[in-house]
């Protein structure tokens, strides 16, 4: 999996009046946590802008004042008005403790529904998930290959050894949807309900009237 380095310069002062001095210096303030020991920093924004502006997911790390920290990106701030990163947040990778991550999702396979002529309609493009580090990777695969005309490809359907998924199990991933061609193919093909007699059919007997007495 990829790592993007970045290197930081410790943070001894705080407030609003240091913030806008780094920014000044086209610089961004950062934290990282969940280690032995919480760590502020600030780096220059083009530092970031791998990390950021990607879908995928990355590793960081991070080397502040001599040490060094393995880290995933947890949250982000940008300014309302320029769109502009203004303070990152980062969670330290400690090896025995699990943490809670965003993976995305790759699709693989050719669906079965699509081959007969269907669409593939994907509604998630990644999970979130609670592993150890050392389990972390870039994507978590999802097999399409079986999957028909109108099915779908659920939470609880996916497969994903050593994580946890925390999404909630029956949200659908992926499914195949009838195009408007087969809609109209098999409206074509569908016997009118409820048809009327054809015309010239012999009307049913009627019981004979008077019996033997």
């Amino acid at each position: 999996m990829r790592t993007i380095t970045i290197e930081g310069q410790l943070r001894t002062e705080m407030g609003k009046q240091a913030t806008r001095q780094l920014r000044s210096e086209e610089k961004v303030p950062g934290v990282i946590y969940g280690g032995a020991k919480e760590v502020n920093f600030s780096a220059l924004a083009t530092s970031f802008k791998s990390l950021v502006y990607t879908p995928d997911f990355q590793l960081a790390e991070i080397k502040v004042d001599g040490a060094s920290y393995r880290c995933i990106l947890k949250d982000l701030q940008f300014d309302k008005v320029t769109d502009q990163l203004i303070h990152a947040d980062f969670l330290e990778l400690v090896e025995d403790k699990k943490v809670v991550a965003t993976i995305p999702i790759k699709f693989t396979g050719a669906a079965k529904g699509v081959k007969d002529g269907g669409k593939l309609i994907t509604k998630m493009k990644a999970l979130k998930v609670k592993t150890l580090p050392k389990f972390l990777k870039e994507n978590i695969e999802v097999d399409l290959t079986e999957l028909e005309l109108n099915g779908n490809v659920r939470v609880e359907d996916v497969k994903a050894e050593n994580y946890e998924i925390l999404n909630s199990p029956r949200i659908p991933i992926a499914s195949i949807v009838l195009t408007r061609q087969l809609k109209q193919e098999e409206a074509a093909a569908a016997p009118a309900a409820g048809a009327a007699p054809a015309a010239g059919a012999p009307a049913a007997a009627k019981p004979a009237a008077g019996g033997k007495k």
